[in-house]
């Protein structure tokens, strides 16, 4: 048993071991934010591509991580990383899924949309993660422009299954505010999907519960106890300096 004082605690993110027949789920994702450093990608009124997929992908990243899914990322930071260094990168390790995040553009404000790339010879597992996303993604309200074939060399030089996401068009005004305020949602449909295709159930964060005060309290475990005798002289002790507690009984 433990003596708890009563206050409330905040929410926390709920960690799902993600067992399958007893084996923690040892998935591992490649994330590749296109871009970066000098390379600042597709730029639009002071936009750029590189700012805008480095932000987004580390996001996706850290909600996959939340399910304890290992990914790790060509950069995390606004570095120069050539092609030849990304897939050099990705074929260091085995991964299950290679993912790369980018934003189309055309010219100003005539195009919209996503689409989803993969290589042109490739497996049922790049189709399938590519259709997720496309349909993830188009859902929220971008334009559908399908999923695509593509030489592209993190695609065709990579070894895992592999897929190059194109979240809307930096150089149009709609598809840059559904980027900002779905920013969110956007985070949600992606791990959601990638999740899936490792086998794991994506699930919501906690929700702290706010008391009717409206006030945030917060519980404080002060110890266990093996003999009920003593927990019950702690909680006297704490009553007597003022502090609300209770005996919980744990088996």
């Amino acid at each position: 048993m433990w003596v708890a004082p009563l206050f409330n605690s905040p929410g926390t993110y709920i960690f799902n071991e993600n067992r399958k027949g007893g084996v923690i789920n040892m998935a591992k994702l490649c994330f590749d934010y296109g871009h970066g450093g000098k390379d600042g990608g597709a730029c639009y009124k002071g936009r750029k591509e590189s700012d805008d997929v480095l932000s987004l992908g580390k996001a996706v990243a850290a909600e996959v991580r939340r399910f304890g899914i290992k990914v790790d990322e060509t950069r995390t930071s606004d570095s120069t990383i050539s092609l030849s260094d990304r897939s050099n990168f990705e074929n260091r390790n085995a991964y299950d899924y290679f993912i790369s995040f980018h934003r189309n553009a055309y010219e100003p404000e005539k195009a919209k949309g996503v689409e989803t790339y993969i290589y042109l010879n490739t497996g049922e597992k790049s189709k399938g993660l590519a259709g997720g996303i496309q349909g993830a993604l188009v859902a929220l309200g971008f334009v559908n422009r399908g999923v695509k074939v593509a030489n592209f060399h993190v695609l065709r030089e990579t070894k895992a299954p592999s897929v190059l996401i194109e979240i809307g068009f930096i150089d149009n005004t709609g598809d840059n505010n559904l980027f900002k305020e779905k920013r969110n949602n956007i985070i949600k449909v992606l791990a959601k999907v990638i999740l899936d295709k490792v086998g794991v159930m994506y699930v919501e964060p906690s929700v702290p519960k706010q008391p009717v005060s409206g006030k945030t309290l917060y519980r404080v475990m002060e110890g266990s106890y093996l003999v009920r005798e003593n927990a019950e002289k702690q909680v006297e002790k704490l009553k007597a300096v003022g502090v609300d507690a209770k005996i919980m009984i744990f088996k």
